[in-house]
């Protein structure tokens, strides 16, 4: 594996922690992590602002300018709006999504929780969910993070994963299990 690898995910911490640490001394830490989620969701819901980050074509000053309008519009905090911009100077915006992950998942480390991520075969309530939450939580000792999502791909049960341990009790799981063995025999 090179060791060049251009942009990579040392540099996206570097950055992330950056912002970290500028947000925490500004005091701001709890907004601009909230605004980091919303930049996010932008990017994932918007193909013009995808465009405008992907795009080598696109000039410093036309992602600026854009930069300013969105933050504008959506009220984004000064120093994450001057962070962006930073970003966009550096031909380095084309990675903002990269870095502001990477950011929230400082953000999390630092209050001293443990992402996990919860896919399940059937829509499950609140409550489900935050029992499941709370069992963690007492499993693990830490504060969970949990990203939920459903997937009817998986037939029936659960798939868990926290931090390296994974738990998977899917039935799709268990059916790709038994044709495995079926094709070794």
């Amino acid at each position: 594996m090179s060791k060049n690898k251009g942009f990579s995910e040392t540099s996206a911490g570097r950055y992330s922690l950056a912002l970290y640490e500028l947000a925490l001394e500004s005091e701001v830490l709890n907004e601009v992590e909230e605004h980091s989620s919303s930049i996010i969701n932008l990017i994932k819901e918007s193909e013009d602002f995808k465009s405008l980050i992907k795009d080598p074509t696109n000039t410093i000053k036309n992602q600026i300018n854009a930069i300013n309008i969105i933050t504008k519009q959506y009220k984004i905090n000064e120093l994450l709006t001057k962070f962006l911009n930073f970003l966009a100077s550096k031909r380095r915006f084309l990675y903002v999504e990269t870095i502001l992950k990477n950011f929230i998942e400082t953000c999390s480390k630092k209050r001293g929780e443990l992402k996990a991520e919860l896919t399940s075969a059937k829509e499950l309530t609140e409550t489900e969910i935050m029992n499941i939450k709370e069992e963690l939580t007492k499993n693990f000792g830490l504060k969970i993070k949990l990203n939920y999502k459903n997937d009817q791909s998986l037939i029936g049960g659960l798939i868990v994963q926290v931090g390296s341990t994974m738990v998977d009790t899917s039935i799709k799981s268990k059916l790709q299990q038994i044709e495995n063995k079926m094709i070794e025999a």
